[in-house]
């Protein structure tokens, strides 16, 4: 009896050495809810803060709990912001510059302008020239009277000097690129040496262009000879007065600096 008696007291106390890893089960589920609930938040800085303090706690730094957020961090997000701040302020330099750029342009080309039209004045040839500077260029324009013979390409002798004088005012933008472009009226051309006003405007622009560039301060990579034949008339081929304005040479100075949203304005030589 006293046998059975003590086997009834030893069946009393039970080994209670599974509460150690049944708490240390529920320790991780804790933990596993907390992750859960700290992935459905917004602060993913706080959550990888919060891994890592359970990772040292429970495992030494490593384990279930490791985490390296893909989302933006604050700092990171802060930092994104300083990038786009700097990159706006970036562009707003640039447009700055492009801005000075453009307002010298400007004023150099004004300056050039006066220049022409003060010599057009003073030598009396306010019929045979005209300047016009608009968001694209500043174009002189030159009657055909005052540099070639009827049906001719070559530049007279008297207008050699003209061609000169317009080559030394080139000089002040040498690095700009520079048009030289023929015109004709609308009538056929009939002689043995063009067969049509296209071949004439071609030679005219060709040959004053060639004149031009006999200064050796301009750059000949910067000059294109054109022709346009009877296909721009700035006036009627009706009359004789809109034939001889159509009959032309433009020289003109391209900008480098053009506005596009800018309108265009015009600015015409006197007596024009």
């Amino acid at each position: 009896m006293s046998k059975k008696t003590r086997h009834e007291e030893h069946e009393e106390h039970a080994d209670e050495s599974w509460l150690l890893p049944y708490s240390d089960l529920m320790t991780l589920l804790v933990a596993l809810f907390l992750v859960m609930y700290a992935m459905s938040a917004t602060d993913a800085q706080k959550f990888e803060q919060m891994a890592q303090a359970f990772n040292s706690a429970l495992s030494g730094g490593g384990g279930v709990l490791e985490f390296r957020s893909d989302s933006p961090t604050n700092t990171q997000l802060d930092q994104g912001r300083k990038d786009k701040m700097n990159s706006v302020i970036d562009k707003n330099t640039g447009s700055s510059e492009l801005s000075k750029l453009r307002t010298k342009e400007q004023e150099d080309l004004e300056k050039l302008k006066k220049q022409f039209d003060q010599y057009i004045k003073n030598n009396g040839m306010t019929d045979l020239l005209s300047t016009k500077l608009n968001q694209s260029q500043l174009m002189i324009t030159i009657s055909d009277n005052a540099l070639f013979a009827s049906g001719q390409a070559v530049v007279k002798d008297e207008s050699r000097q003209l061609a000169k004088s317009i080559s030394t005012m080139l000089q002040q933008f040498p690095d700009y690129e520079v048009l030289v472009q023929g015109h004709t009226d609308n009538v056929p051309i009939s002689n043995s040496t063009y067969s049509s006003n296209w071949d004439l405007s071609v030679a005219r622009a060709l040959q004053f262009m060639k004149i031009l560039l006999l200064n050796p301060n301009l750059d000949p990579v910067k000059f294109s000879p054109i022709g346009y034949g009877e296909y721009r008339p700035i006036d009627t081929n009706a009359t004789a007065i809109g034939r001889a304005k159509n009959r032309r040479v433009e020289v003109s100075i391209l900008r480098k600096y053009k506005d596009p949203a800018a309108e265009t304005t015009d600015v015409s030589a006197p007596g024009k």
